[in-house]
């Protein structure tokens, strides 16, 4: 089974358990919904893109001379995963989904008052814990994987020991694959001020980027 194929499987099991809780999941009320897994690599865990807005649910606010235009429900949804959340535990996974199949019922395009409504009768009918936010790292704990996504990771590794050192974590270790762990964020690139120390953490660099920028103090950047 292609991860296409899991996600549909696990997209059908999360509507067959909307259902059994009395939540109408019916074309009428979401419109027609898709899912797949994203093709970019994306850190967020999923999204959903709303197509077709429906004329019904058409607001205009008027701000000084600006006239606002949105719509509350729309007719055709795209949901996509990110690749890397299909390597968690199913729970998790489902969890991500319904968390987008909430963005495709009317009033619920952001995470404000319908969106939680929805969240919290899910989570206490079904167990679910779908919040705003995810958190990666324990979401990778229960799912017996290390941060950078390799199962059953060897404790005795160096850059897992690096890792796991206190007076290492958020000071820019080099951990494995040369990658970065600062406040709980990965990085691919650490950057230092030649003036005044300072470092900074990038995922990309430009081709021109230590011509086109310097440190707010003023000096030169390099690796």
């Amino acid at each position: 089974m292609d991860k296409n194929e899991k996600l549909q499987k696990l997209y059908n099991q999360c509507i067959k358990e909307l259902d059994s809780i009395k939540i109408d999941v019916s074309e009428k009320t979401l419109g027609k919904v898709e899912i797949q897994v994203s093709k970019r690599n994306n850190k967020r865990y999923g999204c959903c893109k709303q197509e077709q807005p429906d004329e019904k649910y058409k607001i205009v606010k008027t701000i000084g001379r600006r006239r606002i235009v949105k719509f509350e429900k729309f007719n055709k949804h795209t949901i996509e995963i990110s690749e890397w959340v299909l390597d968690l535990n199913d729970d998790i996974i489902k969890n991500t989904i319904i968390h987008e199949i909430i963005h495709c019922f009317p009033f619920c395009n952001n995470h404000g008052k319908y969106f939680k409504q929805y969240a919290q009768y899910i989570n206490t009918k079904l167990g679910y814990n779908i919040s705003r936010l995810g958190n990666k790292q324990e979401d990778y704990r229960k799912s017996n994987l290390d941060y950078y996504g390799n199962k059953n990771y060897n404790t005795n590794d160096e850059s897992k020991k690096a890792y796991g050192n206190k007076e290492n974590r958020g000071n820019g270790v080099n951990i494995g694959n040369y990658r970065y762990e600062v406040n709980g964020n990965l990085y691919k690139y650490q950057i230092k001020c030649k003036k005044c120390g300072k470092l900074i953490y990038r995922n990309r660099l430009a081709k021109d980027f230590f011509r086109k920028y310097r440190c707010l103090c003023g000096g030169k950047l390099e690796m």
